[in-house]
């Protein structure tokens, strides 16, 4: 298989340390067995991160990779991803922004970057038309991300300058830190922002124009428009992103009593509808925004009009941000989210774990396990706006308070110490998203097994159970709903797809094939998708993960629910653990999560050693 389409055939690999910069060939083979992003990423990060290294090594891998479709003009594939290993948890990472970086990148002549070391100084990559330079980012450091974009477009001469970059919350080392391009578009889970701080790498302006090679532009173009009619625009699982974005979800999840509600005490808020999509609408929505190529335009740009919050603006909040940093922290003013969100981006912080950490401390704070000795003086009640927007620049520059909650909650509780744990919704370390599955028991699982901690893009079972036809209460049927979502969404993540377009194996299969010129079906894609999820369950369990990990919070087990359809609702440990050991079989593992030899020799996976053996380490070019 050549890569002359599809692929730019080369990948970028920079030693801060060294200052020494590379290229080499794409791996032709890797691109055959695991296609690009994520699948692809993982494969090298597999070869090339030594097993149990601390994310904040200076040999610690951190990658950004694109797919073989990114770069065209197909819908809804202008994103790219950064693989590492995630400082808030310790497992494999891979996180996903959107807007116009990844093609950006892509158009500069690469597939993907390798970064590894630490620069002696604050430091940011150029990368132009094949080429890459180092250069002194002294000036940046410190800065929030807008001022960094700005910056560095005057440095360059060039307004269509594309800038990946890290705010104070990634110099800082907080592991809630994020990496974003565009302003507002993030790799956002997992702390990848904290791995780039620690390189002392600032941001990364890429910028190009060269193009993307397909075998039959014709062909290609016909195949796209029919996609983009027939699947996107005409799409029903499509129309509310296209008219609303995901804050359409507020209503359905706090009817269902799913929305998580003061530290996930509840899963319905009385507030709901000054949070919601319709009051977004009427009176902060500004316009639709897209991505690259994009033809549903999910996003909304909202502005403040009150006294207080007159002119603050910010490309969201999304449903996430909505209900973690809104109904979770007992927030009912949609402007003041805005502002939270806004305070966020520009300084680098995850919106799903700082809306975590943030609720987490207010309980703390409510049941007097921690005083406005510990607040900054803060009454930080739920609710309270005053002292709730004084939180993402105490935590991104790690003052006071900030500091104890800049690690997410799982190392918070840890300092606290007084069974705090109980307050705390994790997984790995990873903070929960914003469907509680108290009220959706297969989310329970998805959370469980998800190969970067808690996260709902991996497999949403919450689609068939709250806000389907399936009971959300029972077990059966939930394990096969986590595996097919796991398996599908890992060819989905490796072409890099945006999850807001509900694309199934046909049109993943026609798309890579259209690109790439490999030909491709269900079954294809289907293998590889499973290669892909044993993969990078193989890189946790090398990193000592098993059954024992995949696990639930105290409180989904402990506390119930109070309020709404789902008040006294518990995750039941038996149904739990039923429905782990079903996915587990599912997947050929063992009892203990572990993928069994003849499962990964099935999949062309035999020579990858599972017993957590340091594999052997690949020559590079250069």
């Amino acid at each position: 298989m050549a890569l002359q389409y599809g692929y730019m055939g080369k990948v970028l690999r920079v030693d801060l340390t060294k200052e020494r910069i590379s290229i080499e060939p794409t791996s032709e083979q890797w691109a055959k067995e695991f296609i690009g992003g994520k699948g692809l990423g993982a494969r090298y990060f597999y070869e090339e991160q030594r097993p149990k290294l601390d994310p904040f090594d200076p040999e610690t891998v951190l990658a950004f990779w694109t797919g073989p479709v990114t770069g065209t003009n197909a819908p809804v594939f202008g994103r790219h991803v950064v693989i590492t290993k995630s400082p808030a948890t310790g497992t494999f990472l891979d996180s996903y922004s959107g807007g116009f970086w990844g093609t950006e990148f892509k158009f500069a002549g690469f597939d993907g970057l390798i970064v590894t070391g630490k620069a002696k100084q604050p430091s940011y990559l150029w990368v132009h038309d094949g080429r890459a330079e180092i250069r002194d980012a002294s000036h940046l450091w410190g800065k929030p991300i807008d001022v960094v974009e700005e910056t560095v477009r005057k440095d360059e001469g060039d307004p269509r300058v594309r800038t990946s970059a890290i705010g104070p919350a990634g110099e800082n080392l907080s592991r809630i830190a994020l990496i974003t391009n565009e302003l507002y578009r993030h790799a956002g889970r997992g702390g990848a922002g904290a791995v780039m701080g620690s390189k002392n790498l600032k941001a990364i302006s890429v910028r190009g124009n060269k193009s993307v090679q397909v075998p039959d532009i014709d062909k290609f173009l016909a195949l796209m428009l029919e996609i983009q009619k027939k699947d996107v625009l005409d799409n029903p699982d499509n129309a509310a992103m296209i008219t609303d974005g995901t804050p359409i979800l507020v209503d359905p999840s706090n009817d269902t009593g799913i929305l998580p509600t003061r530290n996930f005490q509840s899963g319905t808020f009385e507030g709901a509808k000054r949070i919601n999509t319709e009051f977004l609408k009427q009176n902060v929505l500004v316009r639709r925004m897209a991505c690259f190529g994009c033809a549903i335009a999910c996003s909304s740009f909202t502005r403040g009009k009150s006294e207080r919050f007159k002119g603050v603006s910010v490309e969201g909040p999304e449903y996430e941000t909505l209900a973690m940093c809104g109904s979770n922290c007992g927030i009912d003013d949609i402007e003041a989210v805005i502002q939270f969100n806004r305070d966020c981006d520009f300084l680098g912080l995850d919106t799903i774990s700082a809306g975590n950490v943030v609720a987490f401390a207010m309980e703390l704070y409510e049941k007097g396990i921690l005083t406005k000795k510990e607040t900054n003086g803060l009454d930080l009640r739920f609710g309270n706006i005053d002292a709730y927007v004084e939180m993402p620049a105490l935590i991104a520059h790690r003052k006071g308070i900030g500091d104890l909650l800049a690690d997410g909650t799982k190392r918070a509780a840890e300092k606290v110490g007084k069974g705090t744990d109980l307050y705390t919704c994790e997984v790995k370390g990873l903070e929960y998203p914003a469907y509680d599955p108290r009220g959706s028991v297969g989310m329970a699982l998805a959370y469980a097994t998800s190969d970067r901690g808690a996260c709902h893009l991996r497999a949403w079972p919450v689609a068939q159970e709250a806000y389907g036809n399936l009971d959300p209460f029972t077990p059966e049927g939930k394990a096969a709903i986590c595996v097919e979502d796991q398996r599908r969404t890992s060819v989905k993540w490796s072409l890099v797809a945006c999850d807001f377009y509900a694309i199934l194996y046909p049109n993943m299969a026609a798309l890579y094939s259209a690109s790439t010129g490999v030909p491709a079906d269900v079954e294809h894609m289907q293998r590889i998708g499973e290669r892909i999820w044993n993969l990078t369950r193989l890189i946790n369990v090398r990193e000592g993960f098993s059954r024992k990990q995949d696990t639930l919070p105290r409180r989904m087990i402990e506390v119930p629910l109070k309020g709404g359809k789902t008040d006294g609702r518990t995750v039941k440990p038996d149904d739990f653990q039923k429905m782990l050991s079903d996915y587990y079989s599912l997947w050929g593992w063992d009892a203990n999560g572990i993928p069994t030899k003849k499962r990964l020799e099935a999949l062309g996976l035999g020579a990858l050693a599972p017993n957590g053996h340091p594999p052997k380490r690949r020559k590079k070019a250069g």
